[in-house]
């Protein structure tokens, strides 16, 4: 894991650099350094005034001409169980999520590999190794874990966890209000349910059974096809200079 000395965290702005989520814009990142005793608590401030973890960095747009990236997060008291919602968890009725140290596995890495090779096969992380991708997950000093999801048993009841093949993974960091979800891929082969919505829908009802008020999506890109989809999951808030806010949507459900 990586060490660093000091504990005081330090904040530095990256060079512009083409923007991947809206065409022809440049973008720019503020990041420090999660590290030390203190780094799930910094973690926690940093995460709430609109920070994303990576590793052991957090970051957040610091765009000098665009406001387009909105932290986003899910309000789970009174979460909108729409009838797709429903739906896609009656889908998924077969699967169980099973949360585990923060530790990569070979499975781990095919599965992630096979996602991005099918989903995101020009993305910036369609070349990272098995190395890099072990650092993504295990080089941290904050509260995550790994949620692996895989078909029910007969054990079910008894383990807690499935059986088989993995059909999707979550990286998820626990704050004291929440839960954030950091980076999460699934088998590109599975038709029902939607996994990325399933496992969005399975942390919401974490949350609930936890006690924690928010799930945190990350980013919501004004103008970004891509990232449309977290505006379905209501009620939720967005931070904006005057803080979080409420916002609503019509979800036409």
């Amino acid at each position: 894991m990586t060490r660093h000395t000091s504990e005081t965290p330090q904040f530095y702005l990256t060079a512009p650099s083409p923007c991947p989520y809206l065409k022809g814009r440049q973008e720019r990142k503020v990041f420090t350094h999660l590290v030390g005793p203190q780094a799930s608590a910094l973690n926690d401030i940093l995460t709430q005034g609109g920070f994303r973890r990576s590793q052991n960095i957090a970051y957040r747009p610091a765009c000098e001409n665009c406001r387009a990236c909105v932290s986003v997060r899910i309000v789970v008291d009174g979460f909108r169980w729409t009838k797709s919602f429903r739906r896609e968890m009656r889908k998924a009725a077969y699967l169980v999520g099973h949360a585990t140290p923060p530790a990569p596995s070979s499975e781990q890495y095919d599965l992630f590999r096979r996602y991005l090779d099918t989903r995101h096969a020009n993305g910036g992380m369609s070349d990272m190794t098995v190395l890099d991708y072990a650092m993504m997950v295990e080089d941290t000093h904050v509260e995550t874990m790994v949620i692996e999801y895989r078909r029910r048993s007969p054990d079910t009841f008894i383990t807690r966890r499935g059986d088989g093949p993995l059909a999707a993974v979550a990286l998820t960091d626990r704050l004291s209000d929440g839960l954030s979800m950091v980076y999460s891929f699934y088998d590109p082969d599975i038709e029902a349910p939607s996994m990325g919505t399933y496992m969005i829908l399975d942390h919401v009802e974490r949350a609930k059974a936890m006690g924690l008020p928010y799930v945190y999506l990350g980013y919501w890109v004004d103008g970004s096809k891509k990232m449309a989809y977290k505006a379905r999951f209501q009620p939720q808030q967005h931070l904006g200079a005057q803080g979080w806010r409420e916002v609503d949507a019509d979800n036409g459900e």
